[in-house]
Protein backbone atom coordinates (compact mmCIF):
# COMPACT_ATOMS: atom_id res chain seq x y z
CA UNK A 1 0.00 0.00 0.00
CA UNK A 2 1.28 3.62 -0.82
CA UNK A 3 1.29 6.55 1.15
CA UNK A 4 -2.18 7.86 0.13
CA UNK A 5 -3.50 4.37 0.65
CA UNK A 6 -2.21 3.87 3.73
CA UNK A 7 -3.45 7.55 4.51
CA UNK A 8 -7.00 6.93 3.08
CA UNK A 9 -6.94 3.45 4.78
CA UNK A 10 -6.23 5.38 8.22
CA UNK A 11 -9.23 7.80 8.08
CA UNK A 12 -11.31 4.44 7.76
CA UNK A 13 -9.28 3.16 10.90
CA UNK A 14 -10.33 6.69 12.72
CA UNK A 15 -13.73 6.67 11.86
CA UNK A 16 -13.59 3.24 13.80
CA UNK A 17 -12.25 4.26 16.25
CA UNK A 18 -14.58 7.24 16.93
CA UNK A 19 -17.40 5.57 16.59
CA UNK A 20 -16.94 3.31 18.96
CA UNK A 21 -15.70 6.43 21.56
CA UNK A 22 -19.41 7.77 20.67
CA UNK A 23 -17.39 10.67 19.43
CA UNK A 24 -20.02 11.97 16.53
CA UNK A 25 -18.06 14.88 16.14
CA UNK A 26 -15.17 12.78 15.49
CA UNK A 27 -16.35 10.98 12.64
CA UNK A 28 -18.39 13.59 10.93
CA UNK A 29 -15.22 15.80 10.34
CA UNK A 30 -13.94 13.05 7.40
CA UNK A 31 -17.30 13.72 6.04
CA UNK A 32 -17.60 16.49 3.16
CA UNK A 33 -21.06 18.85 3.41
CA UNK A 34 -22.29 17.97 -0.43
CA UNK A 35 -22.05 13.98 0.70
CA UNK A 36 -24.61 11.65 -0.64
CA UNK A 37 -24.97 7.80 0.29
CA UNK A 38 -26.98 4.89 0.91
CA UNK A 39 -27.44 3.33 4.92
CA UNK A 40 -28.24 -0.45 6.12
CA UNK A 41 -30.25 1.08 8.55
CA UNK A 42 -33.54 1.44 6.19
CA UNK A 43 -32.15 1.11 2.86
CA UNK A 44 -32.91 5.49 2.93
CA UNK A 45 -30.39 7.33 0.73
CA UNK A 46 -28.77 10.33 2.70
CA UNK A 47 -28.82 13.69 1.70
CA UNK A 48 -26.14 15.30 3.50
CA UNK A 49 -24.79 15.66 6.90
CA UNK A 50 -27.85 15.99 9.21
CA UNK A 51 -29.35 12.52 7.80
CA UNK A 52 -25.76 11.21 8.18
CA UNK A 53 -25.13 11.89 11.43
CA UNK A 54 -28.80 10.32 12.39
CA UNK A 55 -27.86 6.91 10.97
CA UNK A 56 -24.68 7.36 13.33
CA UNK A 57 -26.96 8.04 16.61
CA UNK A 58 -29.30 4.98 15.44
CA UNK A 59 -26.94 2.53 15.37
CA UNK A 60 -25.25 4.37 18.98
CA UNK A 61 -28.60 3.98 20.71
CA UNK A 62 -29.70 0.86 19.53
CA UNK A 63 -27.65 -0.73 22.63
CA UNK A 64 -26.33 -0.55 26.29
CA UNK A 65 -23.14 -1.51 23.85
CA UNK A 66 -22.88 -1.20 20.48
CA UNK A 67 -19.07 -1.66 18.59
CA UNK A 68 -18.11 -1.29 15.23
CA UNK A 69 -15.58 -3.13 13.27
CA UNK A 70 -14.02 -3.20 9.86
CA UNK A 71 -11.95 -5.65 8.01
CA UNK A 72 -10.41 -6.32 4.55
CA UNK A 73 -10.26 -2.60 3.62
CA UNK A 74 -9.25 -1.82 -0.04
CA UNK A 75 -8.37 1.01 -1.17
CA UNK A 76 -7.73 2.65 -4.96
CA UNK A 77 -6.88 5.96 -5.83
CA UNK A 78 -8.07 7.72 -9.36
CA UNK A 79 -6.08 10.93 -9.13
CA UNK A 80 -8.26 13.29 -6.87
CA UNK A 81 -10.82 10.86 -6.04
CA UNK A 82 -10.46 7.28 -4.14
CA UNK A 83 -12.82 4.38 -3.58
CA UNK A 84 -12.83 2.14 -0.27
CA UNK A 85 -14.59 -1.11 0.26
CA UNK A 86 -14.47 -3.16 2.92
CA UNK A 87 -16.61 -5.88 5.38
CA UNK A 88 -18.08 -4.30 8.74
CA UNK A 89 -19.40 -5.97 11.93
CA UNK A 90 -21.85 -3.92 14.17
CA UNK A 91 -22.08 -6.02 17.54
CA UNK A 92 -25.18 -4.59 19.64
CA UNK A 93 -25.23 -5.64 23.30
CA UNK A 94 -28.68 -5.01 24.75
CA UNK A 95 -29.64 -6.15 28.31
CA UNK A 96 -26.60 -8.84 27.98
CA UNK A 97 -27.41 -10.41 24.58
CA UNK A 98 -25.71 -10.08 21.41
CA UNK A 99 -27.07 -9.08 18.18
CA UNK A 100 -24.43 -8.70 15.24
CA UNK A 101 -24.90 -7.27 12.04
CA UNK A 102 -22.56 -7.05 9.28
CA UNK A 103 -22.12 -6.02 5.74
CA UNK A 104 -19.70 -4.62 3.03
CA UNK A 105 -19.03 -1.09 2.84
CA UNK A 106 -17.75 1.56 0.14
CA UNK A 107 -17.00 4.90 0.55
CA UNK A 108 -15.98 7.72 -2.26
CA UNK A 109 -13.27 10.10 -0.99
CA UNK A 110 -12.36 13.43 -2.54
CA UNK A 111 -9.31 15.55 -2.44
CA UNK A 112 -10.91 18.81 -0.53
CA UNK A 113 -9.21 21.58 0.45
CA UNK A 114 -5.54 19.82 1.26
CA UNK A 115 -7.36 16.25 2.60
CA UNK A 116 -9.96 13.39 1.60
CA UNK A 117 -13.27 13.59 2.71
CA UNK A 118 -15.93 11.33 2.49
CA UNK A 119 -18.80 12.38 -0.70
CA UNK A 120 -20.26 9.05 -0.88
CA UNK A 121 -21.13 6.01 1.09
CA UNK A 122 -22.73 2.65 0.56
CA UNK A 123 -23.74 0.05 3.50
CA UNK A 124 -25.24 -2.91 2.78
CA UNK A 125 -26.08 -5.90 5.07
CA UNK A 126 -25.01 -9.38 4.62
CA UNK A 127 -27.84 -11.43 3.33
Amino acid sequence: MDAIEREIADVEKAIVKSFNAGDLKGIMKYFDKIFVGFSSTKHDRLTGLAQLKKTFQHYLAEGDNVTYSISNVKVKIYGECALTSFYWQVDIVKRKKVKSVDGRGSHVFLMRDGGWKIVHEHYSKAH
